[in-house]
């Protein structure tokens, strides 16, 4: 399981009443970062409006997890209030349909996946791919967050890796029978989270933050979920190939 290295050095230099000591922070009130962070602030808004879904539908996939897969669910809506407050905070108004439309490829797999009964690939796009997408694009968040949005990306990130966890934990304890269906949801959906960050690095970029970190810290954490699965280097190299070709 990914560490929460990152998260914990970032901790020692954050003050919730300031600016992080070093950084380089943007201006928060101009209308080039309101105009950004309508489409940012949406898409984390949506991003936990549908794993609280996804967890559900989960649910009943999986019948003896249920109970678990609700009280992760619950998660997701306390973070997807915590995100609503920090637009409001900012008096910023989230474009929601951008961020529904901006998921609809995954969610679409997902339904697809849910339909035939395919736990797995579910638990990919969701446990895997989703949580592992919104625990990079929030490590990278933190350092130039305002102070409010800050404290709230903080305590989300850290309930992240109890979700991305989840999956592992499932996906190790079923490896054998469940990896030619990994490969392929795999092969179909990594190339999505590809375009997927492809597409918000512009904004991404006006809150200063770069494509490149973004990218480097999805695949360190998907790379580690994959590891502590049980797949080799070979495997995963093999599978993060995905990105490049699909």
């Amino acid at each position: 399981m990914p560490t929460l290295e990152t998260t914990k050095s970032a901790d020692s230099s954050l003050d919730p009443t300031g600016p992080v000591e070093g950084s380089d922070l943007p201006d928060f009130t101009t209308d080039a970062y309101k105009d950004a962070y309508s489409r940012i602030n949406a898409i984390v808004i949506e991003g936990e409006q549908e794993a609280h879904d996804n967890y559900m539908s989960l649910g009943t996939l999986l019948p003896d997890q249920a109970e678990e897969l609700a009280r992760l669910a619950r998660m997701e809506i306390k973070h997807m209030k915590g995100f609503t407050a920090c637009g409001n905070n900012l008096g910023v108004v989230a474009d929601m349909p951008f961020a529904q439309e901006f998921f609809s490829p995954l969610r679409n797999n997902f339904q697809a996946a849910l339909t035939e009964g395919k736990v797995v690939t579910c638990l990919l796009i969701q446990a895997l791919l989703i949580e592992a997408f919104a625990i990079s694009a929030y490590h990278i968040y933190i350092p130039v967050a305002d102070p409010f949005a800050r404290r709230i990306t903080e305590g989300v990130v850290k309930d992240e890796y109890t979700h991305l966890n989840y999956g592992q934990v499932w996906l190790k304890a079923h490896l054998e029978e469940s990896r030619a269906e990994l490969e392929q949801a795999n092969r179909e959906n990594l190339p999505h989270v590809r375009r997927m960050l492809d597409r918000v690095a512009a904004d991404a970029a006006v809150l200063h933050m770069e494509k490149e970190d973004l990218i480097e810290d999805f695949l360190i954490a998907y790379q580690d979920a994959l590891t502590d699965i049980g797949f080799t280097p070979r495997e995963i190299a093999r599978m993060a190939a995905a990105a490049l070709i699909g």
